[in-house]
């Protein structure tokens, strides 16, 4: 069950995967020299040295004007809904740079968190972050040696995630849901890659809610087009659609 950083060669495909940057790169493109691939303006836009520096440091602070509890909070709600999953393995999708990733692995309460996600700049800045905490390194006598064994960056596509069907206890996408290009998609492989019994928790900026007055439903349906903003039925539907149970708010 450890959690290995050295990198691999897939007994299927015959093509290796290796971590020679800050995180283990299984992307499809992971290697390739001739082929660019342009995402999305919205996703392109967190695999920039700039917002990924800055995420951490008041960007992502700012989601409490939009109701967000705040990191702590929603790091206790979590952990609330997760409570099956302890001892297991969580994988926090979409994680940017690490924020909730290094509470889950602080927290003692999994055997393996895998801090993910597609953006390069972000898993480095979670590394950085990762080498300033001591709590979360490895020690041996009076001295550091590296990273803890329980927490690994991952590069890879949330719709298409680098783990066997039914073999995560726990996936967290923490405001996360509106940045992805194909919102079904990915609910579709978290799904995928869940146990029987296994817990998703995610969050995201709402289009509108119940309480939004009608007239103003249209103006933020045209202004909110650059990004997949749901609504709470929306997410049941593709959640449910998609095989999870027990949806709850």
């Amino acid at each position: 069950d450890t959690i290995y950083r050295s990198g691999f060669k897939c007994k299927k495909c015959n093509k290796s995967y290796s971590s020679k940057d800050a995180f283990l790169d299984l992307t499809v493109t992971a290697g390739l020299r001739n082929y660019t691939e342009v995402k999305p303006v919205r996703t392109e836009l967190f695999r920039s040295p700039l917002v990924s520096f800055l995420y951490e440091r008041g960007w992502r602070q700012n989601f409490n004007l939009s109701g967000f509890p705040g990191a702590d909070e929603e790091f206790r709600m979590a952990q609330e809904y997760f409570k099956p999953a302890e001892g297991g393995t969580l994988v926090d999708v979409s994680c940017g740079s690490g924020l909730f990733s290094r509470k889950f692995a602080k927290s003692g309460t999994y055997s393996g968190v895998i801090a993910l996600d597609f953006s390069e700049n972000m898993l480095r800045q979670c590394n950085g972050f990762i080498k300033q905490d001591a709590s979360l390194l490895a020690r041996a006598d009076q001295y550091f040696i590296g990273i803890c064994s329980n927490i690994a960056l991952v590069r890879a596509d949330v719709s298409r995630l680098p783990f066997s069907s039914g073999s995560i206890d726990a996936v967290h996408a923490g405001a996360a849901l509106h940045c992805w290009p194909s919102p079904s998609n990915a609910i579709a492989e978290i799904s995928r890659i869940l146990r029987s019994g296994g817990v998703f928790v995610g969050s995201t900026f709402l289009r509108y809610t119940s309480s939004t007055p009608w007239i103003i439903r249209p103006f933020r349906e045209r202004v909110m087009q650059s990004y997949n903003y749901l609504t709470e039925e929306e997410i049941e539907e593709v959640c449910t659609n998609s095989g999870l149970t027990n949806f709850s708010k």
